[in-house]
């Protein structure tokens, strides 16, 4: 299968992705580990990402899109993958079409994990990180230290993101409804789109996934 995961921050799509993609046995391809095998291996792209970013500029999309192109070509991505965190824009999905196009192969689902927007807030700011190890990972409400502000694991001192804070959480979901959130209805219009609700624990979520790609 091909399909494309998306769905607001904090929707949890890292987490199903890597669970969806082992079901499936197909490749997951997020952006974020695109851009960090490009930029250690030294690739031209990703020699080409680097400069924007340490000149502070956003990677444009022909970037992002060479490097998704070349990750879909390898050998592991021939009977399907999962893209995480691509396409971000309805350009980038054109782009898409293109390539699978070009390759004679389409989509079959694009997932679409629904989460109301608070509930994303509550999910994001009220993550703390333990400072000694940002591997310990407890939240305030779904799993709270023993001691508040204290790692349960080495006692370290539990802290919040400054990206996890409400008002940047909020920053971050109106450019996802800017930005990526049209890419919905551009694959709607193809009856690619499944939603379904991320809400409640993990496996739940995947299950309901699966069945609904099933159909």
């Amino acid at each position: 299968m091909r399909i494309v995961l998306v769905g607001p921050p904090g929707a949890g799509k890292g987490t199903q992705a890597a669970f969806l993609a082992k079901n499936l046995d197909i490749p997951h391809i997020s952006t974020g580990d695109l851009f960090r095998a490009n930029i250690s291996q030294g690739t031209p792209l990703g020699v080409e990402a680097q400069s924007y970013m340490k000149a502070g500029q956003l990677v444009p999309d022909s970037v992002t899109i060479g490097m998704a192109k070349d990750r879909m070509e390898q050998a592991d991505a021939a009977n399907g993958f999962l893209l995480d965190g691509f396409p971000r824009n309805v350009a980038q999905a054109e782009a898409l079409d293109e390539i699978l196009k070009a390759d004679h192969v389409q989509l079959d689902a694009v997932l679409d994990l629904e989460v109301p927007e608070d509930e994303v807030v509550k999910r994001i700011a009220g993550r703390r990180i333990c400072r000694n190890d940002s591997s310990h990972v407890f939240h305030v409400t779904y799993h709270a230290p023993k001691a508040e502000g204290v790692c349960d694991t080495c006692g370290g001192e539990l802290y919040q993101r400054e990206d996890d804070t409400e008002e940047t959480v909020r920053k971050r979901l109106s450019v996802y409804h800017t930005e990526t959130e049209p890419i919905i209805d551009y694959y709607r219009a193809q009856n690619l789109v499944v939603t379904i609700s991320a809400l409640g624990k993990v496996d739940d979520v995947t299950a309901r996934a699966m069945d609904a790609l099933k159909k």
